[in-house]
């Protein structure tokens, strides 16, 4: 049975909390400790999936109790519920919680946001990648856009629209952006999936604390030497997937999660080179001797590809079902049922049209990266809708390159 814990200072709380979810003793079994000491001492003696946290309390607080739950206890997913939503203090804790929740809560979400957390972890079957993912306080990014973030935002002249069109370069720094945005503690009406909109709404003074005060992007390093992998053509692969997918026919509303998860559906990929560089270049090699595409070797020995743990991480921090399913579909659409030309299909699209761009020779396989063959376009779409994306996703790079 899933287990989680509720930590907060007040006994009325916890007893609220009780009442709440009482419909929910058979599925879960749940725990409840009175701050964070008593958490802790919880935790080294049980095994917990999901840890649901005040913010403010006497003591430890929420975001010191977070940090040591990430570091001891990565696996588990780490949920705030609080009502004190100060920039200054809930900003602290961007690196440390998985999704932050404003009381009051009511009963349908606070299950909702648990349940989803037990089904992403479904995604994974092994345990060490969720620990590494859970780990993650902050991610890679490219070492000319965040040198070229962080000198804009010393610039007093610079301009929001300016700092998005750095941000929407930038795989990592888009993901976390946009997991912040999204956060309970702004407050938006609806989902923010346009990264234009995500920076304008944050504003330069919000992206220059978690930029230059919490360093939650590092340039990326790998601790390894990776043959057949680069960040700097992940980058360009995700720039022109997403390009693509804002041109393909979605219907209108689905348009901007398309193109942010056309931007983010390799993030798994960013991660795991980034975190486990040994079995990544074990990996690469493998699909390289054997003419296969990297996630069918992943597929092999995890049971999961690049495409799931992206999916894990973005399903983590709040981020729309759609787009989540559409970056963890995007090398198996089949593997769920959905009607007509959706996100899913759009980003499978674009992420095979990118890679025939960037294949050495035309409908040529790029090594390691994708399964690109007429047969998987052609499930998507008819021979005059691939006659014409391919048309438009050729025009694509020159269209980049006068912007």
């Amino acid at each position: 049975m899933r287990r989680v814990l509720f930590v907060d200072d007040e006994q009325r709380i916890l007893e609220g909390l009780k009442r709440m979810l009482r419909a929910q003793r058979l599925e879960w079994e749940m725990a409840f400790a009175s701050g964070a000491e008593a958490a802790l001492a919880l935790m080294e003696t049980s095994r917990f999936d999901v840890i649901v946290s005040d913010l403010r309390m006497p003591g430890m607080d929420g975001a010191s109790l977070l940090t040591q739950v990430r570091e001891r206890y990565p696996q588990v997913v780490r949920i705030v519920l609080s009502s004190h939503a100060e920039p200054s203090t809930a900003l602290r804790l961007v690196p440390v919680a998985h999704q932050f929740l404003a009381k009051p809560c009511d009963a349908i979400t606070l299950r909702m946001a648990v349940e989803r957390a037990f089904h992403l972890k479904d995604l994974l079957s092994e345990d060490s990648i969720c620990r590494t993912v859970g780990a993650l306080r902050d991610l890679p990014s490219l070492p000319r856009t965040f040198h070229a973030l962080t000198q804009a935002l010393t610039n007093s002249d610079v301009s929001l629209p300016q700092l998005a069109r750095i941000v929407e370069q930038d795989v990592g720094i888009s993901a976390k952006i946009l997991q912040l945005v999204n956060s309970a503690f702004f407050g938006v009406a609806r989902p923010i999936t346009n990264i234009e909109h995500a920076v304008v709404y944050l504003g330069i003074h919000t992206l220059k604390y978690l930029v230059l005060s919490l360093e939650i992007f590092s340039v990326f390093e790998p601790k390894a030497a990776l043959p057949g992998f680069s960040l700097e053509g992940l980058q360009t692969h995700a720039w022109l997937a997403a390009h693509i997918a804002a041109r393909l026919p979605v219907p209108k509303y689905l348009t901007d999660i398309t193109v942010a998860a056309g931007m983010l559906h390799d993030i798994g990929k960013l991660i795991l080179s980034w975190q486990l560089p040994d079995r990544v270049k074990v990996q690469l090699a493998e699909a390289a001797n054997e003419h296969c595409p990297l996630y069918a070797v992943e597929e092999r020995e995890y049971g999961f590809s690049h495409a799931e743990v992206g999916a894990y991480l973005l399903g983590l921090w709040g981020l729309p079902h759609v787009l989540v399913e559409a970056v963890a579909l995007h090398h198996r659409p089949a593997r769920v049922s959905h009607q007509g030309f959706d996100a899913v299909s759009a980003v499978r699209a674009a992420n095979v049209l990118a890679h025939e761009l960037e294949s050495p020779s035309p409908r040529a396989p790029l090594r390691n990266e994708s399964d690109t063959n007429p047969d998987v376009l052609a499930a998507l779409g008819t021979e005059e809708d691939l006659a014409s994306w391919r048309a438009m996703a050729a025009e694509i790079p020159a269209l980049l390159a006068e912007a």
